[in-house]
């Protein structure tokens, strides 16, 4: 089930760390009344450290701080961060403790793999930017991870307030046997205060199983005349492939923004086996080099638009918590995808026909097998079929 767009919001689009965590603190630093974090990663770095700090402060003032950070990509804050964050006021909820690092059980593939802080009822941010430095230490690369967030004020945020405060009664029920009645302290402020139309789009286990990538297949299925897809981890199953090749068959310009510096190889060389079944069909691949492309975004027909968490695999899609915003507006939509054509034309690579026809038998087994290691992995996690 996909949430209808409300109409009335006012959204800011941040590139970045350097444009998001400057505002994330801002908004810290005025809250009044009450914070909800959730974050896959919130690592003890200079930029988590800057953010811890700030989450104390404004428990210190008497604001209600709820943090929850996932178990497996939280591991170093739970070492860290954590203790000190709860000696000084923060309440901190771990979502799916990873006390078994090579256990195969199929809930270790259930993350918490969405990025949302509320302030005050009053403003959110979502998007897929995790609480770590913007650059890769050690890198070759001297330029940030690539990737989005979105501000949000408006009616939207009803939608958002409520998944927030029920998947924190929830982890609290998992975690200590125990329902939380306490109310929201800052209910969600939804007035008109702009012109934007905007969904808060979750995936979770229960009623929204399938409700991103249902997002995302009618915008395709709508889509007249141009998709622009930018993904870290771009897996799709057979019903995303399947309404890329009859948009690409329709007339719809169709291109792929994808990964060229790899984080987890595997996957990227896994997509990779997917490229020549993209480019038979006319759609036109790029790879981002300059940096770390972590972007989970997309413009379609220069008015729908998706900025959020979710990759297109499996493992996004079916297994992990997820939260995008869908926002159906042109001048968003121009943003967005003008920013997306700059980091084409000053960080990326065409992958033409012919060159990937010119691949060595090496590179193209070790793609073949990478796809089928992963295929493998996501039939193990019980999810297959036509996904």
């Amino acid at each position: 089930m996909i949430p209808s767009p409300l109409p009335g919001n006012a959204l800011t689009l941040l590139e970045n760390g350097e444009q998001y965590f400057p505002a994330l603190r801002a908004a810290i630093d005025g809250a009044e009344r009450e914070i909800f974090l959730q974050t896959y990663i919130f690592e003890p770095d200079e930029t988590g450290r800057s953010v811890a700090d700030a989450l104390e402060r404004a428990a210190a003032r008497g604001v209600e701080v709820r943090v929850m950070v996932d178990g497996f990509g939280g591991r170093s804050f739970v070492a860290q961060l954590m203790p000190r964050m709860i000696e000084r006021g923060v309440q901190v909820l771990i979502y799916r403790r990873e006390l078994r690092p090579l256990s195969l059980r199929r809930h270790r593939l259930r993350r918490l793999h969405r990025k949302v802080v509320v302030i005050d009822g009053r403003e959110a941010f979502v998007g897929g930017i995790n609480i770590i430095d913007d650059y890769e230490h050690g890198a070759a690369v001297p330029h940030p991870r690539f990737d989005y967030a979105v501000q949000v004020r408006g009616p939207v945020l009803e939608q958002i307030v409520a998944s927030v405060h029920r998947l924190w009664r929830l982890v609290v029920w998992a975690s200590f046997r125990r329902r939380q009645h306490a109310p929201l302290i800052a209910p969600a402020q939804t007035a008109v205060v702009g012109d934007i139309r905007a969904a808060f789009v979750v995936r979770d286990n229960l009623r929204f199983r399938h409700a991103i990538e249902d997002a995302y297949l009618s915008a395709i299925g709508r889509a007249r005349h141009e998709i622009v897809i930018a993904n870290a981890y771009f897996f799709p199953g057979r019903r995303f492939r399947q309404a890329l090749t009859d948009a690409a068959a329709r007339g719809v310009r169709i291109t792929l923004l994808l990964q060229g510096v790899a984080d987890h190889p595997m996957q990227r060389y896994a997509t990779r086996a997917l490229y020549s079944y993209f480019l038979a069909r006319g759609i036109r691949l790029f790879e981002y080099h300059r940096s770390h492309l972590h972007a989970k975004v997309a413009v379609v027909d220069g008015y729908w638009t998706t900025v959020g968490s979710s990759n297109i695999d499996a493992f996004s899609l079916l297994l992990a918590r997820e939260a995008n915003v869908v926002i159906e507006d042109s001048a968003f939509a121009r943003q967005l995808r003008d920013s997306l054509e700059r980091a084409i034309c000053s960080g990326a690579t065409e992958l033409r026909p012919a060159d990937w026809q010119r691949l060595s038998l090496l590179q193209r087994a070790l793609n073949w097998v990478s796809y089928q290691l992963v295929r493998l992995a996501i039939g193990l996690a019980g999810y297959g079929g036509k996904h």
